[in-house]
């Protein structure tokens, strides 16, 4: 989340920079998409650290909670990837499709690995008497 907040903001920097020199509709969207993700990953970022600061006070609905909050974030922080995409995809048809199919993958991947992990499933996929 760290690296998408950092590349968020160098693109709204230099691509807005070229904005005004030039001026262009598709980039004005995909910056506009950008710019409209960057608040949820800086909520993100006060979240984790909120639990990390105060998990073991926390009882389990306000958890859940600062989960959902959290996993709202993360989405919309992800869809300023398509606003990546779209910037890309305006200055080579081929660069911008490469990296929205890849970025559609590494999403799916993360998420899926980032999965909370249900303990008694996981032990039941683990023998409980190794063999000697």
């Amino acid at each position: 989340m760290a690296a998408l907040l950092g590349t968020n903001t160098a693109l709204l920097l230099f691509q807005g920079i070229e904005q005004a020199k030039s001026p262009d509709n598709v980039r004005e969207l995909a910056l506009a998409i950008i710019a409209a993700a960057l608040p949820f990953q800086a909520i993100y970022f006060l979240i984790y650290t909120f639990v990390l600061e105060h998990e073991p006070q926390l009882p389990p609905e306000r958890m859940r909670k600062l989960d959902l909050a959290s996993a709202l974030c993360q989405v919309v922080s992800y869809a300023s990837l398509g606003g990546v995409a779209l910037m890309w995809y305006n200055m080579s048809s081929w660069v911008g499709l490469s990296f929205g199919v890849s970025s559609i993958f590494a999403i799916v991947l993360i998420r899926n690995v980032m999965a909370p992990v249900d303990a008694l499933s996981e032990d039941a996929g683990t023998p409980q008497n190794p063999p000697s």
